[in-house]
């Protein structure tokens, strides 16, 4: 019996590294930002109102820039050619917008919540 409860947490954990794990319903939806020359793409991001969701943002320049926003106030520096996960909500609906403090005239965003 110990060997068949050994040889089920090998497979339990194969098919993870292989699949991943499933998804479970209470896990954030995941929202893709990208900065490259010092712009959010997209600039416009729509999530659900009343859901906390995951913002992973890719920073493609050599240079950092700090994902801001004072609406739902976030402050996050991501080094230039890295990413970072940020966790918003819940929020109620409205817009929101966020920028890139270090650019302030060129990167510019808004969070739309429905």
């Amino acid at each position: 019996m110990s060997r068949f409860v050994s040889l089920s947490a090998a497979l339990v954990v194969a098919l993870t590294a292989l699949f991943g794990s499933s998804a479970r319903a209470d896990e954030p939806g995941v929202h893709s930002i990208v900065i490259k020359d010092h712009k959010f793409d997209p600039e416009e991001v729509t999530i659900p109102a009343g859901t906390r969701v995951r913002l992973q943002v890719k920073n493609m320049d050599a240079t950092p820039e700090e994902f801001e926003s004072k609406q739902f106030k976030v402050e996050k520096v991501i080094a230039g050619n890295s990413e970072a996960a940020i966790m918003v909500g819940p929020l109620k609906a409205g817009t929101y917008i966020f920028f890139g403090d270090f650019h302030e005239n060129t990167a510019k965003g808004k969070l739309i919540v429905q």
